[in-house]
Parts: C-alpha cells; sequence; structure tokens
C-alpha cells in the first residue's frame, strides 16, 4: 500500500514571525547581560564582549568600532585591528598627580563632541549604525562616551563590556595583570602599531 503524504501548509504571515522571531532572539545572542557596576551601564543598555563586538563587525558591514582611550595609552598597550575612529573620551595630564592614587589625573577631553562626529560624519555613519565603544575595560570611559553618543543621535551604541586589556587576574604570580578575556587577551586581531589615519591627534592650544 502506498503511504499517503501530506504537505503542511504554513500561512506566509506565520512564516514572516517566525523568521522574525529567529533574527530577534539572534539579536540577543549576540549581547551581554547589564553590568553589576553602575558606572558601566548605559542609557541604551546595549552591551557586548570583545567577541562578540568581533562577531557584530563580521556579520554587519556598517557597525563601527570606537576606541576612546588615551592616544599614549593605546600606543603602549595595543589597537585593535579593525579599529576605525579613535577619538579619547579622557585625556592624561601630566601637570596633575593623584597621590592617594599613585597616578596622573585624566580630565575631559573637551573636543570629544566636535571629533567624533567630524570622524563618524567623513565615513558616513549613519544614525542607526552600530557603534561599539572600547575602552581599556568597558567601565568609567566607554559606558559615558557610549551616553554621549545616544544624546547626539546615535541610535544603536553598544559598549565592550570587558574593553580592550580585560579583567585583572586574581590568583597566581601575574595576579593584579589585565591578561582576562578583553579584546587583547581573546584571540582577536590587534597591534602596538596605530593606523596613521586612524591615531588620535591633539588640536594645537588657541592662541
Amino acid at each position: 500500500m502506498t503511504p499517503v503524504r501530506t504537505r503542511l501548509f504554513i500561512p506566509e504571515s506565520v512564516l514572516v514571525l517566525m523568521a522574525t522571531a529567529l533574527i530577534a532572539c539572534g539579536a540577543r545572542a549576540e549581547q551581554t547581560p547589564e553590568p553589576e557596576s553602575p558606572s558601566a551601564r548605559t542609557e541604551l543598555g546595549l552591551y557586548v564582549t570583545a567577541r562578540q563586538a568581533w562577531s557584530l563587525l563580521q556579520t554587519e558591514p556598517a557597525a563601527i568600532l570606537v576606541d576612546v582611550r588615551d592616544p599614549v595609552e593605546a600606543m603602549f598597550t595595543g589597537f585593535a585591528d579593525p579599529t576605525q575612529v579613535h577619538v579619547p573620551w579622557l585625556i592624561v595630564d601630566p601637570r596633575h598627580f593623584s597621590p592617594e592614587h599613585g597616578r596622573y589625573e585624566m580630565s575631559r577631553n573637551p573636543r570629544f563632541d566636535q571629533d567624533i562626529l567630524e570622524r563618524l560624519q567623513a565615513l558616513e555613519v549613519a544614525r542607526d549604525a552600530p557603534i561599539i565603544v572600547i575602552c581599556r575595560s568597558g567601565a568609567t570611559r566607554s559606558a559615558p562616551a557610549a551616553d554621549r553618543l545616544t544624546e547626539l543621535g546615535f541610535t544603536r551604541v553598544y559598549s565592550v563590556v570587558d574593553g580592550f586589556e580585560g579583567e585583572r587576574l586574581r590568583d597566581g604570580d601575574s595576579a593584579g595583570v589585565r591578561a582576562l578575556n578583553g579584546w587583547r587577551n581573546s584571540g582577536l586581531p590587534w597591534s602596538y602599531t596605530l593606523p596613521e589615519d586612524v591615531a588620535y591627534r591633539l588640536s594645537p592650544p588657541e592662541d
């Protein structure tokens, strides 16, 4: 006896809903939970790890990586290869030293808005394009810089929660060294050489 084959008919409207749900699930999978530290949270609540940032850059041609670290810091610790924009949120001020913290203080870059808008406009970055902001560890610079970009009208701004250098090791001879997670420790492309067309340059002082 020949078996009877039946065809399952699924309305086109249902197929569209299923496809939309799958896309949404995929998008959520590319994000990471809200950071525990309030200083690392953003208004949009869009967060990615370094590896998720790399995946987003590979799958969305319009996605762009923005480095907001101090220029000297980037020179000595390395630079993510896909970086297209480098505008520091804070800049080291060697005129002021903090004995309490044992380091130079950092001050807000007064040209951040102007410089980053000029660079994004030069690259023709759309207001709804994925902008991925990275600093050292994903807290006091990438988060507020992401919020500022949101205030400037960009609607998909992500903060890289583990930053470029990642987290500190808690145990062993290298305890305290940033060698866990982060762009540099995740097998992602990086270099100590700063691209000439990307590296940030301080504007000369006005007379």
